[in-house]
């Protein structure tokens, strides 16, 4: 076949537009592409929920790619082995409850999962602030291309609604910066030193509706709990997508 340019860039244009228009109107808006958020998406995904997943970076995966220092691998505990199973993910047992996974793997396959369920992915896409109304709960989320906040150039972004929003953006809980920022009431206690057995021990009690609309999972919610952090060990992050979804699944079906 004689391929042309222009068709190339039409098809591009014509499909992802398309989806841009369709997903203004979402159930959630996960935003961060760390593990937790991937896992998160992919499960509400399957719940038969229309989600989005919006991610400031180019690639999805957060930390996760790194491993540890640069090693591809992760470590997953037992409790969470079976979420490393449900996605397909090899692992090996290094010592008695402690499984390591290929860093690279992981992420694609988590990846997989969440497309293969319907979850749309919106990369080099910052969020600038959130939507909140008469009501006080987070609606909506306001947008605009991560290059643009980059280069400090004045755009006016554009706004996508939602009936949930799930901050997995990791360290810097940046949606409940914002939120708090604005003077809502949510108090954000910091992230504490490094404590993996503690960290990961109390993540799913800091997994939570933390304002109206709005959820918390990953390393999102221990910093805004005040709790630890865990280094290169992943179970946590996975279990902690897992109940954001059902948490996030519950309040909308209520």
């Amino acid at each position: 076949m004689e391929l042309d340019e222009v068709t190339i860039s039409r098809a591009i244009l014509k499909t992802q537009m398309e989806t841009m228009v369709e997903y203004l109107d979402l159930d959630v808006a996960v935003v961060g592409g760390g593990p937790s958020g991937i896992t998160c998406a992919a499960l509400l995904a399957e719940k038969g929920l229309k989600v989005g997943l919006i991610e400031k970076k180019l690639s999805i995966g957060g930390g996760m790619w790194g491993g540890g220092m640069m090693f591809p691998r992760i470590v997953v505990q037992a409790a969470a082995k079976r979420l490393l199973d449900r996605f397909d993910i090899a692992s090996t047992e290094a010592e008695p409850g402690y499984y390591v996974a290929k860093s690279v793997e992981s992420v694609s396959k988590l990846t997989a999962a969440a497309c293969t369920a319907g979850a749309e992915f919106f990369n080099l896409i910052a969020v600038e602030d959130v939507v909140v109304k008469a009501d006080g709960r987070v609606a909506g989320l306001v947008i605009n291309w991560s290059p643009v906040e980059m280069a400090g150039l004045h755009v006016d972004p554009l706004t996508i609604r939602c009936r949930a929003v799930v901050d997995a953006t990791g360290h810097d809980a940046t949606i409940c910066h914002m939120v708090a920022k604005k003077g809502g009431d949510l108090p954000i206690r910091g992230e504490g030193f490094m404590w993996a057995e503690r960290a990961e021990g109390n993540i799913l009690d800091h997994t939570k509706e933390v304002f109206p609309g709005l959820f918390v999972c990953g390393m999102a919610a221990n910093a805004v709990g005040g709790e630890c952090r865990m280094g290169p060990i992943f179970g946590g992050m996975l279990l902690s997508g897992e109940r954001a979804a059902d948490l996030v699944a519950a309040a909308l079906r209520t």
